[in-house]
């Protein structure tokens, strides 16, 4: 049968509309967020912009997986200018071997490093089967001020902790609820290397939610991030805090979807913050250069 061009383009827009239709349905996600993985990160204005950083976890194999998220980020250091990483453990696999330090860190993340890039770094399971991950600590390319510590950047002020089972807990936790009821900063992040929610392998942590959620109400912390699990998944709000899990930045594994789920895929990749006095914006970003996922957390008032 012969169309003409009217019928031909009209056909032409169902074939469109029906393919986008199925992969909303197989990508089970919303929307935005489908909108989402067809932009290239690039460069607006960002005249408002107080600070920009990007977390990534589960990176030291210092295989192809590493290297290809590795790339990505510095491809998007190149538009979107940043100088601070969040490293959220197991940054030496398999058992935390310091001599390898040059193959999965100084490597991979070199065209970072040379232009000035600070990763901050925290301690994960696999890190600490070496001498309890006392040579990390000591590694200055890490900018560890111990297992445990705080620093500061314009007006964001990040906690790392050591969430590892035989942490220091007793002392850790009286430091942090210090450290959070003393900081003037507007935006306060935390991160560790273990899920507090998680959707995905080893599921959300009842003890941590115990333990943390409470700290983080009443210190109006917006954000945690960890690795852990192998994907990336960006919780809803749970009493005012996002949970984003950044632990595809080497290697992979499924994830699922929950209620507090707002996006989740096993993707390799690494998050970006782009931080203003009233919100930060977050961006899921693949190897494949383009953003998968965005989401917005809003400055709570005290």
């Amino acid at each position: 049968m012969k169309l003409n061009r009217r019928q031909f383009l009209f056909l032409s827009g169902i074939t469109s509309i029906t393919s986008g239709f199925l992969t909303w349905k197989l990508g089970n996600q919303n929307s935005e967020n489908i909108l989402a993985e067809s932009v290239i990160a690039a460069t607006p204005d960002k005249k408002d912009l107080l600070l920009r950083f990007v977390s990534v976890a589960d990176t030291g194999t210092g295989a192809r997986g590493q290297y290809s998220v590795a790339k990505a980020m510095n491809s998007y250091h190149q538009k979107n200018p940043y100088n601070v990483v969040v490293l959220a453990g197991d940054n030496i696999y398999n058992n935390g071997e310091i001599e390898k330090i040059n193959a999965v860190f100084e490597r991979p993340y070199q065209p970072l490093l040379k232009k000035g890039v600070k990763f901050h770094a925290c301690l994960g399971n696999h890190d600490i089967r070496t001498d309890n991950g006392v040579p990390q600590v000591k590694y200055a390319g890490f900018n560890m001020k111990g297992r445990y510590y705080t620093f500061s950047q314009d007006k964001v002020q990040f906690f790392a902790l050591d969430t590892n089972g035989n942490a220091d807990w007793k002392n850790q936790l009286v430091w942090l609820e210090k450290e959070l009821s003393l900081s003037k900063a507007d935006w306060k992040v935390v991160f560790g290397h273990h899920p507090i929610y998680s959707s995905g392998q080893y599921g959300s942590n009842s003890n941590f939610i115990k333990i943390f959620t409470p700290l983080f109400e009443k210190y109006n912390v917006q954000l945690y991030i960890n690795g852990h699990e192998h994907n990336y998944e960006r919780t809803r709000s749970i009493n005012g805090t996002t949970y984003l899990i950044c632990g595809a930045g080497a290697g992979n594994r499924p994830i699922s979807r929950s209620e507090l789920t707002e996006y989740s895929t096993s993707n390799l990749s690494f998050a970006a913050y782009d931080v203003y006095a009233d919100r930060i914006e977050v961006s899921g970003i693949g190897v494949d250069n383009r953003v998968f996922d965005r989401g917005v957390i809003k400055l709570r008032s005290v």
